[in-house]
């Protein structure tokens, strides 16, 4: 029990070894939290960053899928085929008018001639 007691009486420079063991001891705590703290921060910023950028990402997402729907509208997609001269498979194309009334006109039987109509087919399904 001696020793123990010399132990912990025993000085440095007039100050006892056991408080500046507990000096460096609080000060080594402070210096944790303080370090501590700063990461959280740090972190904390981060996490701030990555949610603004998933909010734009969400944001661009949405006015993306807009665009798609915009683009993919059949009112759209019919008159951009229209304009284009298409027409779907197994129907005949659409003729812009001054062709149709050209092609009608050259059609038409003369008076003269007697035109018997063509045969009409049934489709076979």
């Amino acid at each position: 029990m001696t020793a123990l007691k010399r132990l912990f009486d025993w000085k440095v420079r007039g100050v006892r070894w056991v408080e500046i063991f507990g000096i460096l001891c609080v000060a080594a705590m402070l210096l944790s939290v303080y370090l501590t703290k700063a990461a959280a921060a740090r972190q904390s910023n981060r996490i701030a960053e990555l949610e603004h950028e998933i909010d734009q990402s969400s944001m661009r997402v949405r006015m993306l899928r807009a665009e798609v729907a915009r683009l993919e509208s059949p009112a759209r997609l019919e008159a951009l085929s229209l304009q284009a001269g298409l027409a779907p498979i197994g129907q005949p194309p659409v003729v812009e008018a001054p062709v149709v009334e050209a092609a009608v006109a050259e059609a038409l039987p003369v008076e003269d001639e007697a035109v018997e109509p063509p045969p009409v087919e049934e489709a076979a399904q």
